[in-house]
């Protein structure tokens, strides 16, 4: 078996620092990034496409493997590799885990990073201007996704409970990107929510990881 694995996307994508999270809390060595054969691939390039059917990212290959969908590259790296278990042993624990990665991937992810911080890194407004109005129209759901976030913390000091899960590894660089905008003190708070992200950005792979360019 191989040792290492190449994550398949930018290093500033959000999933492919959930990725990378997950990597660094397991010791698994990894190279990120678009030239998984020495040559740099294109986004929707016919051979970003030949890796990924959907033009979507990250992808991970490993011993000849291809795997798509985060979440389930980090239950393949947590199951795959030796160190600290990203999974709970026990089935409900373990469920509530995976119930909660899938709504940060699906949700949490779309109303703060596809809607809010994309719009600013990535502005579509005239002269590349931000599109504030559509910032504000979002800004609704922005504020129910980190609603649920205070929601699924509670009194954890982790978002699936006891112990750092995949699902911190998905939830924490939404949240750090957030926290980088113009807004986000105002959508974050001073509360539990931001207490949690200080604490990811505190780990030895948050300081890693976070602070890649």
């Amino acid at each position: 078996m191989e040792n290492s694995v190449y994550i398949f996307a930018p290093t500033f994508s959000s999933f492919a620092r959930s990725v990378m999270l997950c990597c660094e809390e397991k010791g698994i060595p990894y190279t990120c990034g678009m030239a998984p054969s020495g040559t740099e691939i294109s986004s929707k390039s016919p051979e970003h496409l030949a890796i990924h059917p959907y033009g979507k990212l990250p992808a991970l290959l490993h011993d000849g493997q291809i795997l798509l969908e985060t979440s389930t590259i980090c239950r393949y790296l947590d199951a795959r590799f030796e160190g600290p278990a990203l999974q709970p042993a026990d089935p409900l624990e373990r469920a509530r885990v995976d119930e909660r990665s899938a709504e940060i991937a699906l949700y949490i992810d779309q109303a703060l990073l596809r809607d809010i911080v994309l719009e600013f890194a990535f502005p579509k407004g005239a002269d590349g201007q931000v599109r504030l109005d559509q910032v504000q129209k979002k800004l609704p759901a922005a504020r129910f996704a980190l609603m649920r976030v205070r929601k699924l913390l509670a009194d954890n000091l982790f978002i699936g409970g006891r112990h750092y899960s995949m699902a911190d590894a998905l939830l924490t660089p939404i949240l750090d990107y957030i926290d980088k905008l113009p807004l986000g003190n105002e959508l974050l708070g001073s509360g539990v929510v931001k207490e949690y992200l200080e604490r990811m950005r505190q780990r030895p792979s948050g300081q890693k990881v976070l602070n890649m360019v």
